[in-house]
């Protein structure tokens, strides 16, 4: 019997460090994947789309279109890495801008409506998991203003924390949280209207030639009230970037100038949108 418990204990002692052995030997191949697949990140282009770049002309889908309701609206954003992901905690230091422009081009002599520019400078982490890239966490601060002045200038700061998730190739969830700082004058109420936090998801083929979007800003009321922006978008070619694009928006703050006024707008156009998906 003795004999027996011995053989029964020798066993388990090897089978327990061969099993110890076995997770060594994958935390190592994890950490080997992990730090190929950074570096591969840190190789890749400094330059690149931030949001989606757009021009989409529409108007309100509910009521008779004219000068008033209607519109142009493009959007070009771009980002800046400045460094490596070398930074503590394996995050890097970017920098991003979005302009994005209201054009009232049914209007006699076409007048700009408004403009909003927004630059900001972030700190970024990329997120790795299961050998492969799945998407960043961000650290942001950044600032917006429509570059007015007197009564038509508008502008506030935000600090912002915000992550993209890859659930898999079709499925994109991502989130953003903020602590406004309004320095507008003529804005001190703008939190109302463009909220505190938002979050939308992604969908696209596993080939990327259609896809959709949506995305909620909670308003900063006790009502169960958003801001909320859909999106459906089609390659024609399977190798161009460039989509068709359809867009609804229901809700306030877009556009500065009139943050304070509803907006309920359908447009189409075209829309260039980053390599593995788009800031919100």
């Amino acid at each position: 019997m003795r004999r027996l418990l011995r053989i029964i204990f020798t066993v388990f002692l090897a089978l327990a460090g061969l099993d110890a052995a076995s997770q060594i030997l994958k935390t190592d191949i994890e950490a080997n994947i992990s730090d190929s697949l950074r570096q591969e990140f840190d190789n890749g282009p400094y330059f690149t789309l931030y949001r989606d770049n757009y021009f989409v002309v529409g108007t309100d889908p509910v009521h008779k279109p004219t000068a008033n309701n209607s519109d142009v609206r493009f959007q070009v954003s771009i980002a800046q890495r400045l460094t490596k992901s070398h930074l503590p905690g394996g995050t890097f230091l970017f920098l991003a801008y979005t302009q994005g422009v209201a054009w009232d081009v049914f209007k006699n002599s076409m007048p700009m409506h408004d403009f909003t520019f927004n630059p900001g400078i972030g700190l970024g982490k990329p997120l790795f998991a299961k050998g492969r890239f799945i998407g960043k966490a961000t650290l942001m601060l950044e600032h917006m203003s429509n570059g007015r002045d007197s009564i038509q200038s508008r502008s506030w700061n935000r600090v912002a924390i915000g992550a993209s998730i890859m659930i898999d190739e079709t499925l994109t969830v991502d989130g953003k949280v903020w602590v406004p700082i309004v320095d507008g004058e003529n804005n001190r109420d703008i939190i109302k209207y463009v909220g505190l936090f938002q979050g939308g998801v992604t969908y696209m083929t596993p080939n990327r030639r259609l896809g959709c979007a949506v995305h909620i800003v909670k308003r900063g009321t006790w009502k169960l009230d958003f801001n909320t922006t859909i999106d459906l978008f089609w390659r024609p070619w399977d190798r161009a970037n460039q989509y068709f694009f359809l867009q609804w928006y229901n809700g306030y703050g877009e556009t500065l100038i009139d943050y304070n006024r509803f907006s309920n707008r359908l447009r189409a156009g075209i829309v260039i949108k980053p390599k593995f998906f788009s800031e919100y």
